[in-house]
């Protein structure tokens, strides 16, 4: 057989950094054309059957009962990125390493000196660092079983599912995707000095940023020294004894990035009793905690000389029991007494408080629109989001917000509508924080639902319940649907619906909200058809009672009264099916207000009404419909009805029809 002759074209995909080799081959039968591409499921085999190149995954080789061995294989060789399924730490077996190094710059692709990669020693406990060059930047912390202990953005989600192998054979770290349709990639980046996590997001061809390392400042390496929390730094009093240690005692301390471990010891068999024990029995053992936390926590690790590297998280990190000597536990033991005095005192005199508030607040228990001031509204991950909404896929967006893409998704088997802030909004944080508030606070059956958020990022979501149809504005302005499913009864519905909406938002005892933003895409309707606001983006408070309080905005002055003219818009087009601005007349160019009043002043209002409703309305409730609109729509704003009064004469209009 003459040798083989291989040339090697290697290209570098900009969007995944994945390598793709073209081969040019010059021998007839183990050969392919140039430039031609070896794809998946296709490879190049030598004539005598003894080598194989190609693309291979490890499930496809054990179904098909491969046994042959790897030569090489791309994903021992990870270079600056981890994609899901690839190991990164050690084959123990060969003494191979699998470990990330970051490229010099975006310019020059070969590798710099920020890496990262799992270390460990003989019985010790292997934890993955970041190096810059011979210098440690970062520490995972010790794997609890869940996460690692100092890495709390691992937390269980749909999307994915992350892996911790430790036996004779293997140590490495792995995750891979629960949701097949996202995209994935860890990076390492030398220029920034952090490791990212992105997906691609399909509806804006991007890779978005999710999750980063170093998190803050307290992430560095040993930043507060031997002994020391990020938060909580802390020094013995009086050295430990080695002839006193069987005196000494452990004090428990919760949510901590677990100390280095370069110098720990670690048992999967023992119980976290035994653990005390035998750390109890050694003069040199500092702190001990279970090696695995699942299942209430299993195994034994502890920690000789000096604890490095230790940080404190308020919702993640794990238990750690810090040895004491027995001088340093009664001083302990007085200082918690003495706090738990103190709290008893001050639960005491908030239960006395809570009790007089609670007796203040009887009167307004009933009242609807009141706003929950113990809010704690759910903060969902960045992740969970993304599955909810299968990708943020085209197929799931419902439209176009004011300030963004509005997305349908499934999330806990509850249907959601997640509103994604773009970032061409205008809409910054403070307006996002604005509308978060503004509907957390307020729970009224014509507003839209708030049940979370997501703030990640650059990314900024709010999570409504589902109006599974959709918007008014695609009824009343389509003949077809209109005409079918929208009769005037209905039609009247939508319109006193909207006035106690409008009226819940304008006459809460304390906030008075003005939505400056009121139209028919902005009114929801639920599966049977009632209307509820959404899109507070725009939405302002007042705070007292004065009427005439306002505030400025793009085109100049607003106030309740702005609101109230918006509704008499939204009645007209309501009763017409005729937007304002797109109305055509063969006899003027008014828009649908001008229209109206020219209708109203000839003794003609009538007219304005859908050719749809004909055959089903109540020619004197539209008329006074019409009237109430009107009367919203003054020019001067002192002159407009409070929603008050219009809810109020819109109920009479219903009364005076049914009596």
């Amino acid at each position: 057989m003459p040798p083989l002759s291989l040339s090697l074209t290697i290209f570098n995909c900009q969007h995944t950094n994945l390598l793709f080799l073209l081969f040019t081959i010059s021998v007839a039968v183990d050969s392919i054309s140039p430039l031609q591409s070896i794809l998946d499921n296709t490879t190049l085999v030598s004539s005598d059957g003894s080598f194989e190149l190609g693309f291979f995954s490890p499930e496809r080789d054990v179904k098909d009962g491969n046994t042959g061995t790897y030569l090489w294989q791309s994903f021992d060789y990870p270079s600056d990125t981890l994609l899901p399924g690839m190991k990164l730490g050690w084959d123990l077996r060969t003494g191979l390493k699998r470990s990330l190094s970051a490229r010099k710059n975006s310019e020059d692709l070969s590798p710099g000196y920020f890496t990262f990669g799992i270390e460990m020693g003989h019985d010790t406990y292997p934890e993955a660092y970041i190096w810059k060059g011979t210098a440690k930047y970062y520490r995972s912390g010790p794997w609890n079983g869940l996460r690692f202990s100092g890495a709390p953005e691992l937390r269980p989600n749909p999307l994915y599912c992350f892996d911790f192998v430790y036996n004779d054979e293997d140590v490495y770290y792995m995750y891979n995707l629960q949701n097949k349709s996202v995209i994935s990639r860890l990076v390492l980046n030398q220029t920034t000095s952090t490791h990212d996590c992105f997906t691609w997001i399909e509806a804006d061809q991007t890779w978005r940023a999710y999750s980063s390392v170093p998190i803050d400042l307290c992430d560095n390496y040993g930043l507060c020294g031997a002994n020391g929390n990020c938060i909580i730094g802390c020094v013995h009093n009086k050295p430990l004894s080695c002839q006193e240690r069987y005196k000494d005692g452990f004090v428990k301390f919760n949510g901590l990035k677990l100390p280095e471990a370069i110098h720990s010891w670690v048992s999967k068999s023992m119980n976290l009793k035994e653990c005390k024990t035998k750390c109890l029995k050694n003069c040199s053992c500092m702190a001990y905690t279970s090696s695995d936390i699942r299942g209430g926590g299993t195994g034994c690790a502890i920690w000789f000389g000096d604890l490095i590297d230790v940080r404190q998280f308020t919702a993640a990190g794990q238990d750690l029991y810090i040895r004491m000597p027995a001088s340093e536990l009664v001083a302990i033991a007085v200082s918690v007494a003495i706090v738990l005095s103190g709290v008893l005192l001050v639960g005491y005199f908030l239960h006395r408080s809570r009790r007089k508030l609670k007796e203040i607040g009887k009167t307004n228990q009933n009242n609807e629109g009141k706003p929950k001031e113990d809010l704690e509204l759910p903060l969902f991950d960045l992740t969970i989001v993304i599955g909810a909404t299968n990708n943020f896929s085209s197929n799931n967006k419902l439209g176009e917000g004011g300030f963004g893409p509005v997305y349908r998704g499934t999330l806990h088997g509850q249907e959601i509508a997640v509103k994604r802030l773009a970032r061409s909004s205008g809409q910054g944080l403070n307006e996002f924080k604005n509308e978060v508030i503004l509907i957390a606070k307020l729970e009224h059956r014509n507003l839209v639902k708030l049940l979370g958020c997501c703030v990640q990022g650059e990314e900024k979501m709010l999570i409504y319940e589902y109006m599974p149809n959709g918007s008014l504005d695609s009824f009343i302005f389509d003949q077809v649907r209109g005409g079918l499913l929208l009769d005037w009864p209905k039609r009247f519905h939508l319109i006193c619906g909207i006035a106690r909406g409008l009226l819940c938002l304008h006459q809460d005892s304390r906030l008075r909200i003005i939505h400056r933003d009121l139209k028919a895409s902005n009114v929801l309707l639920d599966n049977e058809m009632n209307p509820k606001f959404s899109d507070f983006g725009l939405a302002r408070t007042l705070i007292g009672g004065d009427q005439t309080a306002v505030t400025w905005h793009l085109d100049g002055l607003f106030s309740v009264k702005s609101d109230v003219f918006s509704f008499g818009i939204l009645v007209l087009e309501v009763i017409s099916g005729r937007k304002n601005k797109g109305l055509y007349h063969p006899n003027h160019s008014h828009s649908l207000i001008g229209h109206a009043w020219r209708l109203w002043n000839q003794g003609r209002p009538l007219e304005l009404i859908d050719t749809c409703l004909e055959s089903s309305c109540t020619l004197s409730e539209v008329f006074c419909c019409i009237h109430v609109s009107l009367l919203c729509m003054q020019h001067h704003p002192e002159d407009r009805p409070s929603m008050s009064s219009v809810v109020i004469m819109l109920g009479s209009i219903g009364s005076a029809q049914t009596t």
